[in-house]
């Protein structure tokens, strides 16, 4: 699953852009360049996900091919809880956290976005979800 938004820079006069996200409209930023923007992209979007995460918000999922969009990810440890949280769907922490022989604590901090899991932890959590970690470098 790939936890990538896509963003759509809109030039302003005198120069800069505004940068607005198709799936999170109160995440909106600016920006003087294009790096900047998806700079200042990643950590809006980082910090509106924590909260819809952290509210028990539903998070909606990436919205796929949108012509002339740049798709920005949340920082890692926001994409960790999201992807676990997805991925879990409707099973509950309890059952989770039985699937990992650990506390139920212990799974719920896998759904924090302001907890760092190792990669360990998450390789434990895909498997028992039936999925495999997958790492990238973008």
């Amino acid at each position: 699953m790939d936890i990538r938004y896509p963003a759509i820079f809109e030039p302003q006069k005198p120069s800069g852009y505004f940068v607005r996200f198709v799936d999170i409209p109160e995440a909106v930023t600016q920006g003087e360049t294009k790096d900047e923007c998806e700079f200042n992209g990643a950590e809006v979007l980082s910090l509106i996900l924590e909260e819809y995460i952290e509210t028990g918000r539903e998070t909606p999922l990436p919205t796929q091919r949108v012509k002339g969009a740049h798709y920005i990810a949340p920082d890692a440890k926001v994409q960790a809880a999201l992807l676990v949280r997805l991925t879990r769907g409707e099973r509950s922490l309890a059952e989770v956290a039985r699937a990992l022989e650990t506390s139920w604590p212990a799974a719920k901090r896998l759904e924090d976005p302001r907890h760092y899991p190792t990669l360990k932890q998450l390789e434990k959590a895909a498997a028992a979800l039936g999925k495999k970690l997958v790492l990238s470098f973008e």
